[in-house]
């Protein structure tokens, strides 16, 4: 019953016992019938004197106590939850404090080692760097048999820097070293030692060198070591921030108090020039070794060694690939594989061919070809004409780079490319061949001035190009008669005009400068005009088969030259062309057999 039939029940007498527990009300009724209600939050000071003033029996419920264990264990629960939640996320954060990605592991290594049966590369995978290959074989030598030294009294570089452009094989040099001696191998990163937290990268250092004691003789490779190991002196902090702590305690720990017998630390960069002086003395980077872009040769063998990796490979002539990619370092010409079998794959081809390397060699130099770029035929006939004039000013003039594709087609960012390929690798620039290159660069605006009669700003990468070439050679390289051999700008081309740079030179002296710069820009300027006046015949021939085949080759531009008809573009065909993709009925086929590439 509700509340107020209960009171109404008992101020009518029919209540007989009635037992309050809280605020539940149960009882019995004199007609023998049991019940239970609910009393209100409000308290009814009423209630008791009308149980009383009935006769009903009334019976409480005694309050239950709780132990002084519960008691203590509700009073502590806030303080468990927080314990437990703090365990929770450190053990998610690296299996607790002591785990080696946990949050207090700030001052473990971030090394990681590879045992002498993971390394899989060796020496012949590692090309065109023969010279750097035979600077380490003795690295490999001692760690194979270090009895052999020490009997001499000789001792082994305890460190070795690797320096040369990106892309190099630096890397890859230092795990064939690994790979051939079948000793552990440590890999970090030199920003892995640098922290928000000073000290950190110092207890890092100390803690990879007591790990590569542990499993001596091995080496520890330090990649880009030039993000830790710069100059002391010039960060924000003096002498007390991360950085050089942290280089301060490689220092200690590679020629110290304590010698490291049988660690050897092989470091890469490509910024030799910003290390401190200290971590190139000997004793510790005992040994420099150059890992420069690889000659002919060189790319000749690299490109054997990623063309192992396909699985089929037609009518590619390695020799020509290799004349053909002059400057490119190992990763460019892995690249230049790979982009060839994307080729084919999207040609729907099962063997990987010449035309396939053609394609990737012109998109790596070139950049992609914009097919659905729309153009005018007023633009692309300007396009046509400004190449053109490229081209015959760079054929015409002696010793210059032969031509070897002119195209129209967008590119990149250009809307036509130019493309000369050296015969042979250059190593120095004379004066002779900087004054042909400028006037190259001026064939295109002249070809529009004298075909089209107009000028477009296609042409101003040309300018600019021009005019650094020319600055050049008057203010850094000493090929002015007026000028002579003086440096009037630094490396970063700042001009030392007032107080900018390690000297001053006066305002008359930077106006002559500035004038015998432009009296070469003229003086070219002229050469490529009387080329172009004497050629227009070459220039309306060229125009027409770029309108007509947008890309001409070689072949194409010397027929051209020599007063020919240009011969028909070369037509490529696909030899054996996957016509599905799906594996036959029979089942899958096996692989062909890997060719001998001669």
């Amino acid at each position: 019953m509700n509340y107020s039939e209960f009171v109404a029940a008992v101020n009518a007498g029919q209540i007989k016992q009635v037992t309050i527990d809280g605020e539940k009300i149960t009882g019995e009724k004199k007609n023998g019938s049991d019940f239970e209600s609910i009393r209100p939050a409000v308290q009814d000071p009423e209630l008791m004197p009308s149980l009383i003033k009935n006769n009903v029996v009334v019976e409480g419920t005694a309050p239950q106590r709780q132990g002084v264990l519960m008691q203590l264990l509700i009073a502590s629960f806030p303080v468990l939850l927080i314990i437990l939640l703090f365990m929770f996320f450190m053990r998610n954060m690296g299996g607790g404090a002591g785990g080696k990605n946990g949050p207090m592991s700030f001052g473990k290594s971030k090394a990681k080692m590879l045992a002498e049966d993971q390394i899989k590369v060796t020496f012949a995978d590692v090309a065109g760097c023969d010279e750097a290959k035979q600077e380490v074989v003795e690295i490999v030598d001692f760690l194979k048999d270090p009895a052999k030294f020490k009997r001499l009294g000789a001792s082994i570089p305890k460190g070795v820097l690797m320096v040369g452009p990106p892309g190099t094989g630096k890397t890859l040099l230092a795990k064939a070293i690994a790979g051939e001696a079948k000793v552990p191998f440590f890999s970090i990163s030199g920003s892995d030692f640098v922290e928000m937290f000073v000290g950190v990268g110092a207890s890092r250092v100390r803690d990879m060198f007591e790990q590569a004691k542990r499993h001596a003789p091995c080496i520890i490779f330090i990649d880009e070591i030039d993000a830790v190991g710069r100059h002391r002196g010039s960060g924000t902090g003096g002498g007390h921030d991360e950085r050089e702590q942290t280089l301060n305690q490689m220092l200690v720990e590679m020629d110290g108090f304590e010698g490291n017998e049988g660690i050897i630390v092989i470091a890469a960069t490509n910024r030799a020039d910003v290390l401190d002086k200290a971590l190139l003395r000997p004793g510790r980077f005992d040994r420099q070794v150059m890992v420069g872009l690889p000659d002919i040769k060189g790319r000749e063998q690299i490109l054997h060694v990623h063309l192992r990796k396909l699985p089929s490979v037609t009518g590619v002539d390695v020799k020509i690939l290799a004349r053909g990619t002059p400057g490119f370092s190992g990763a460019q010409l892995a690249n230049l594989v790979n982009e060839a079998a994307l080729f084919a794959a999207r040609r729907n081809k099962n063997t990987v061919d010449m035309h396939d390397f053609e394609d990737a060699k012109d998109k790596i130099y070139m950049g992609p070809e914009r097919k659905s770029m729309i153009i005018r035929d007023e633009e692309r006939r300007a396009t046509a004409y400004h190449e053109s004039g490229h081209a015959i000013v760079a054929e015409v003039l002696p010793g210059t780079d032969p031509v070897h594709k002119v195209t129209i087609m967008p590119r990149g960012w250009a809307l036509g490319v130019t493309w000369q390929l050296p015969e042979q690798d250059q190593i120095s620039n004379y004066k002779d061949k900087m004054l042909n290159e400028i006037s190259i660069l001026f064939g295109g605006r002249i070809a529009e001035e004298i075909f089209i009669h107009q000028q477009s700003t296609g042409a101003s990468n040309d300018f600019e190009r021009a005019t650094k070439i020319a600055r050049a050679m008057v203010t850094k390289y000493g090929m002015s008669d007026k000028m002579g051999v003086m440096v009037y700008e630094d490396d970063n081309q700042q001009s030392f005009l007032g107080n900018i740079g390690s000297r001053t030179i006066s305002e008359a002296t930077q106006q002559q400068v500035d004038a015998e710069v432009r009296r070469i820009l003229d003086e070219q300027y002229k050469v490529a005009w009387d080329i172009l006046e004497n050629n227009k015949d070459k220039a309306h021939t060229m125009v027409k088969a770029l309108m007509e085949w947008e890309t001409i080759d070689r072949d194409q531009v010397l027929d051209i030259m020599e007063g020919r008809e240009p011969r028909p573009p070369k037509v490529y065909v696909a030899e054996n062309p996957v016509s599905d993709l799906e594996p036959p009925k029979d089942g899958p086929s096996t692989p062909p057999p890997l060719p001998v590439l001669s």
